[in-house]
């Protein structure tokens, strides 16, 4: 199909490219991660957890951007499979604070593996999945602003102009 100039085409809309790249991506992961017994949500999780410890839900809720209702299920069901703890925080009990189980701590190790499986079954070299994150980092920010009514500005500083 030739490139269309229509700014309605389908294949111009960064919200189409970014919903069919997140769902593939997501498809890629679930035969990797479940043999470890997770989904990718709760595969999140355990790398919060994996990378800060014990959290808050609301902490959690916060790094994860998800709502805390979203979250309640998927800890839910970490926690029935002996992977994490919910626990009244010591320092304020209207707090539930999360801890790994160990083995949760040991699920670590299997999963040290998945990045790098990812990328091979990507086929994709690293630097460009790099530059990806960091252009996606970059549309987080932009959304973020946009949803709390700052101006999105592009690197020299004026008003960002663009498809979207």
């Amino acid at each position: 199909m030739p490139p269309s100039d229509d700014v309605l085409a389908l294949d111009r809309q960064v919200c189409f490219a970014l919903s069919v790249a997140a769902r593939n991506v997501v498809a890629v992961y679930r035969p990797v991660l479940e043999p470890l017994g997770l989904t990718h949500p709760q595969y999140l999780v355990m790398l919060a957890l994996w990378q800060y410890g014990s959290l808050s839900v609301k902490d959690l809720s916060g790094l994860l951007q998800l709502d805390p209702g979203t979250l309640s299920p998927l800890l839910k069901r970490l926690e029935s499979a002996g992977l994490l703890r919910r626990e009244r925080d010591a320092k304020d009990q209207r707090n539930l604070a999360l801890s790994l189980t160990e083995k949760g701590q040991a699920l670590r190790a299997e999963a040290e593996k998945i990045p790098a499986g990812i990328v091979e079954r990507l086929g994709m070299p690293v630097e460009e999945l790099m530059s990806l994150h960091a252009s996606l980092t970059q549309v987080i920010a932009a959304s973020q602003g946009a949803l709390s009514g700052a101006v999105a500005t592009s690197t020299d500083g004026e008003p960002a102009v663009g498809a979207a």
